[in-house]
């Protein structure tokens, strides 16, 4: 099965309104967060939360994709305490599942696990962008 034909994570919803300061602590685990741009998706609804035990375990922040039809990933984070429990994949297929045109995300190129994640759901590199992170460059990935 592919991450579209998956059927839907149970862990996986919408985020709320009270779901936001659990939101906010994870984004501390990112490379490198954009707070304002998370205050915007919560404001629109767009993000996702992956729960475990009554609690954010994780989520993913799509936006609309610039200048082009699609989605891109803009955050993605789980808690390391319930990393490797397929949260991020369930976070990911909800995304995949209901896209209308490619997903596209980017990652650092050291960040293996993310990688081989990305690239069992299907997303193929297609750019290299030089110094996003401040520790180094960006790969661009898509999934069509």
């Amino acid at each position: 099965m592919t991450a579209a034909t998956e059927p839907p994570d149970p862990r996986v919803r919408a985020a709320r309104p009270r779901d936001a300061a659990a939101i906010r602590d994870l984004q501390s685990h990112l490379r490198q967060p954009n707070p304002e741009l998370l205050e915007y998706g919560l404001a629109v609804g767009a993000a996702l939360v992956s729960v475990a035990d009554g609690r954010i375990a994780g989520y993913l922040l799509p936006i609309d994709a610039p200048n082009a039809v699609g989605v891109h990933l803009a955050e993605l984070v789980v808690d390391p305490e319930y990393r490797r429990e397929g949260r991020a994949r369930g976070l990911l297929a909800a995304v995949i599942g209901d896209a209308d045109g490619p997903v596209t995300l980017q990652a650092h190129p050291d960040n293996d696990g993310a990688l081989a994640l990305y690239d069992g759901l299907g997303f193929e590199v297609v750019d290299r962008r030089e110094d996003v992170y401040a520790d180094g460059d960006a790969l661009v990935l898509r999934r069509a």
